[in-house]
């Protein structure tokens, strides 16, 4: 755990000079579906990797796309704009497809 703790406009955090991990890096995730071992690059990729494994399509709202499993009670919301698509989501998308997604640094 290298840094430098830095004291500024009433915030502590630590700084990595060096340019490696530090608290405040953010690493870009990647979606990956497990059986292909493909990165899922688009909302159409995902609607067919998750209609594969019985998700649908659930009535959304414009900036939504939802999937609903019948068999459960969960729902998968995803930005339309596949460009707002976040870790937040991917991690949801784990969560209730175990097994068959992960989530790796890009």
């Amino acid at each position: 755990m290298s840094g430098v703790w830095v004291f500024k406009n009433g915030v502590v955090r630590r700084e990595n000079p060096g340019g490696g991990d530090s608290i405040g890096s953010r690493r870009r995730k990647i979606l990956v579906y497990l059986p292909t071992n493909e990165v899922i690059t688009s909302n159409e990729m995902l609607a067919t990797k998750l209609a594969e494994l019985g998700w649908e399509l659930y009535p959304s709202t414009p900036d939504l796309v939802q999937f609903h499993k019948r068999s459960s009670v969960h729902l998968i919301s995803v930005p339309r704009d596949f460009s707002r698509f976040t870790s937040v989501h991917m991690y949801d998308i784990v969560v209730k497809c175990r097994n068959v997604f992960e989530v790796r640094d890009a």
